[in-house]
């Protein structure tokens, strides 16, 4: 994706470490540490997407020199899409850029995938604003069920309704999310994600409604939830269906009245989201008033968008191993190559259960291990002996241990086994134990991931 990015930041190293991040992502990636640079800068063009610190003089807290570095910005004939960047403590002072018309915001120390998701999400939405040529490039695919897909968010964005968007693991679901907001009337907006799943029914309130200071134990400071934060956006909820019903319950309240109290709060705040749910359910248990409320449901699945399985649009997987296979060359430094007639027959008849995500993570695993001239199907690990995750999904080893082993840093001799339960440990470590992240990295179910983790002794 080339896209010229500023990070204007007075902390050099903060700036360095995101140009290393970014630049081989998006091409040009500048930085700037004194907003006095930024006339003369911006005079020789304006940049893409600019990431922005609010406080450049030591001792400084307040952020109105951020934010009067964002009305430049968006005083420019043709704005950059801005993306705030504050402590943790700071969040309100991100809130209030958000309302000055920066798109995103984001806390340091910045979470990379997070950093790259709010940019991309941000080129989006500047893409949108330009023109109705930009439509839905993240969704990959010519088959008529990609048409077809395509065409009903192209219809069903520019309205204000609640979208539900179902579908298996790894078929795209926060990407037809992301297509839908940038296509949308709030495209100029921020989209927040959250993953429900993941989120402890302790922290509910807080995370989506916000707190007051004191309000309780480690409450130090005033704390916008996601539903302000995303005010004049979208709120994407992923993973609905995996709420308790004592937290769907309060998730309802919310929509209903469209207001919500801070906890500490005395009274409460009025809220102006979109809201886009996503699930993997299948829809007779999310019809199950035992798994899921039937109220919260119809206020949810206004518009119901079932994205396709990979197996159901077999005539794509060519488009996307080219895609796949060219940014993981480019990426790890690597030849590009071909994939063989036999590989390819192998990839086409292939069930793909962990789709599109699956086959991201085979087509990396192919350019970090392939030696030949060309790809055959086993440096996907789809060769004879395959080993499989309990429920069908394909084994899959994570980025880590696949570098490690090309390296030559991991015994011969080890097992698939003992591979399969380093990768699990490992994605574990990476999201401090967070089964959903972990499961999402690894291109698996919750459910495949808790048979593994009881097998392993984990």
């Amino acid at each position: 994706m080339s896209a010229y990015v500023l990070i204007l930041d007075d902390d050099a190293d903060v700036a360095t470490a995101a140009q290393l991040l970014l630049r081989r992502r998006y091409g040009k990636v500048a930085t700037l540490c004194d907003p006095a640079g930024l006339p003369a800068l911006l005079a020789q063009g304006v940049p893409d997407v600019v990431l922005l610190d609010l406080n450049f003089t030591p001792g400084s807290i307040d952020g109105e020199e951020g934010l009067a570095v964002l009305d430049l910005l968006r005083s420019q004939a043709q704005p950059p899409a801005v993306i705030a960047m504050t402590a943790y403590a700071d969040v309100p002072l991100a809130v209030e850029a958000l309302k000055r018309g920066a798109g995103d915001f984001i806390t340091k120390p910045w979470d990379n995938a997070r950093l790259v998701a709010a940019i991309d999400q941000a080129l989006a939405r500047r893409a949108a604003m330009r023109g109705p040529a930009a439509t839905t490039p993240d969704l990959m695919g010519e088959s008529s069920a990609m048409r077809e897909l395509k065409a009903l968010i192209a219809s069903v964005a520019p309205t204000e309704a609640n979208v539900m968007v179902l579908g298996e693991n790894g078929v795209g679901k926060e990407l037809v999310a992301r297509a839908i907001h940038a296509l949308s009337r709030r495209a100029a907006g921020t989209l927040l994600a959250v993953d429900m799943g993941a989120l402890p029914e302790s922290t509910f309130e807080s995370e989506l409604f916000g707190h007051r200071k004191g309000s309780f134990t480690d409450a130090k400071a005033d704390r916008a939830g996601r539903f302000q934060a995303a005010r004049g956006g979208s709120l994407f909820l992923d993973e609905i269906g995996n709420m308790p019903l004592a937290a769907q319950a309060k998730l309802l309240t919310a929509l209903e009245r469209r207001e919500v109290t801070p906890i500490g709060a005395d009274k409460p705040e009025a809220i102006d989201v979109r809201i886009v749910s996503a699930t993997n359910l299948d829809e007779a248990r999310l019809f199950d008033p035992a798994v899921f409320r039937p109220d919260l449901l119809f206020r949810l699945n206004t518009i119901v968008i079932r994205v396709p399985p990979l197996r159901e649009r077999r005539e794509d997987i060519p488009l996307l191993l080219t895609h796949y296979l060219n940014l993981y060359a480019l990426q790890y430094e690597r030849p590009a190559r071909n994939v063989s007639a036999a590989a390819m027959d192998g990839l086409l008849r292939h069930d793909w259960p962990g789709n599109v995500r699956a086959l991201r993570h085979a087509c990396e695993r192919a350019v970090i291990l392939g030696q030949g001239t060309e790809f055959s199907l086993s440096d996907f690990g789809l060769g004879a002996g395959m080993a499989t995750l309990d429920g069908g999904a394909d084994f899959i080893v994570s980025p880590g241990i696949v570098a490690a082993s090309a390296r030559g840093s991991i015994s011969g001799d080890m097992t698939l086994d003992a591979l399969e339960r380093e990768a699990i440990a490992s994605a574990l470590a990476q999201f401090n134990g967070n089964i959903s992240h972990a499961a999402k990295s690894l291109g698996v179910s919750r459910a495949a991931l808790y048979r593994k983790l009881g097998k392993h002794g984990i």
